[in-house]
């Protein structure tokens, strides 16, 4: 039996069959989903799950090698900013502009959509390798 903290199918999954470079967007519930991006929506309210536990939660079963985030979350939210530095303190964290971060997630496997709706507060994971 699987001993984790995911409780998504669909995310489990996701992050199980994940190869080197493989980008995963965790979003909020506000950011525009490409129609031909799989979506692995989690909202179940409003702010439920939040994002940023949402994103420890991936971090906890997922090896990243880099993290791409916008770089108007520095400005509209720093504590965004702030906390996945922290979470993600050897990674390097690249700032791309907002309109990048969404072609970007064309390219991803899938989003993952959280119930939170504070600005900016997305983040692109590139998988890496465990050695």
């Amino acid at each position: 039996m699987k001993k984790t903290l995911l409780l998504n199918t669909a995310l489990s999954e996701l992050i199980a069959g994940l190869g080197h470079g493989d980008m995963v967007v965790i979003a909020d519930a506000g950011l525009p989903i490409p129609a031909e991006t799989r979506r692995i929506d989690l909202a179940l309210c409003r702010d439920v799950p939040p994002f940023l536990e949402t994103v420890r939660t991936v971090l906890s079963e997922m090896h990243v090698e880099r993290a791409i985030i916008a770089e108007e979350t520095s400005r509209h939210s720093p504590h965004i900013r702030a906390a996945l530095a922290q979470m993600l303190p050897a990674t390097p964290l690249e700032e791309v502009s907002h309109a990048t971060l969404k072609e970007l997630c064309r390219q991803a496997r899938a989003v993952v959509r959280t119930g939170e709706f504070t600005p900016y507060a997305n983040v692109i994971l590139v998988a890496g390798v465990v050695f």
